[in-house]
């Protein structure tokens, strides 16, 4: 593209109130390549420019009524990036000075010795208006790629805290979550519980219709215990087919709702194939263990509810076993059968499903 191509992108304004000179710059600016429109007054050329801005504006300082600083004034609040190039005479010297100060990239004293002074002094204001176009451009260019390259820190950050197969959270982030809420409850004196659940007869219902309707079935199954904890329960894949929901502000009554609940719904939907499992259904074996009596750290309290899981499957599957803090006397581990009622089927204050 050549330059007289490139400037025809530029629109000047040409404002003075004497025709003669007014003609003379737009010739000149035209002659150039320049996309001109004048202008006889500061009111003409503001209603312009209030339509359209242009990207430069030359305008004589002394016209009647609103004059070239007025004018400038008003430009420079509309259109910060608009380049404004005063003409003055000697005897006004001061008042260009003052336009300068104002903000007017810079000023042309008449009468003219040359009229390349004018050439000259718009291709400078062209020159700056491109500067600050391309800088504009590189900064709107460099936040993009900074949204980007956060939008994509994001997804990798939910692809390292989350189970590929099922969406949930994965054991790596568990683990960090409980040892963050093992904090919490130990600074202000709080309990928690968390309730281990594994899928009964998993490895048959695979062998029976195959690994990727098993993974539909954990799919589904995730999306059960994602609908139905509340927000504030923290859901994870840990490990195979067994799951850990982590209950901040739980006691073990209200956590052992919670897990009869889930089981009660899990025994209920038609998951399919579900005809071929034992029972006809798909059921969950659940362990149950709470902060801070049933272990003071991390460690502790996942041996406990893993115990508690353990031993739901010993006493035949298809069922929620409670631990106590004595993981050596198989009496503490209180355990609620299939179908067996439930002394209160609410969930306590505070614990209720979402």
């Amino acid at each position: 593209m050549t330059p007289n191509n490139m400037n025809n992108h530029i629109r000047i304004l040409i404002v003075d109130d004497e025709e003669c000179l007014r003609m003379v710059i737009s010739q000149v600016l035209s002659e150039d390549g320049y996309d001109v429109t004048t202008a006889a007054s500061g009111e003409e050329a503001w209603d312009l420019f209030a339509r359209q801005p242009f990207h430069l504006v030359i305008s004589d300082i002394v016209m009647r009524e609103m004059n070239g600083l007025a004018l400038l004034e008003k430009i420079k609040l509309h259109s910060s990036d608009t380049q404004v190039i005063i003409i003055t005479s000697y005897a006004s010297l001061d008042t260009a000075v003052t336009a300068l100060r104002s903000g007017a990239y810079d000023y042309l004293l008449k009468p003219f010795e040359d009229l390349e002074v004018v050439s000259a002094a718009a291709n400078r204001a062209v020159e700056k208006i491109r500067l600050i176009a391309e800088k504009k451009n590189l900064i709107a260019r460099l936040q993009k790629k900074t949204e980007e390259l956060e939008q994509a820190n994001k997804v990798l950050k939910n692809l390292a805290i989350r189970d590929g197969l099922t969406g949930l959270y994965n054991h790596r982030y568990f683990q960090e979550d409980l040892a963050h809420e093992l904090r919490r409850s130990n600074r202000y004196k709080r309990t928690f519980s968390l309730i281990f659940m594994d899928v009964d007869f998993f490895k048959q219902y695979n062998d029976t219709h195959g690994h990727t309707k098993g993974d539909e079935l954990l799919r589904n199954l995730a999306r059960i215990l994602k609908d139905n904890f509340r927000k504030a329960d923290l859901i994870a894949r840990y490990g195979g087919d067994e799951f850990v929901a982590l209950l901040p502000e739980s006691a073990k009554a209200a956590a052992r709702i919670a897990a009869e609940k889930m089981a009660g719904m899990v025994r209920e939907h038609p998951f399919q194939g579900r005809e071929d499992m034992p029972q006809g259904k798909v059921t969950l074996s659940v362990g149950v263990a709470t902060f801070p009596e049933d272990g003071p750290d991390g460690s502790a309290l996942i041996n406990c509810a893993d115990h508690a899981l353990y031993q739901a499957k010993k006493k035949g599957r298809d069922r929620v076993c409670v631990a106590n803090n004595n993981l050596n006397n198989e009496d503490e581990i209180q355990t609620t059968r299939p179908n067996q009622p439930l002394k209160n089927d609410n969930v306590l204050p505070g614990t209720s499903l979402g």
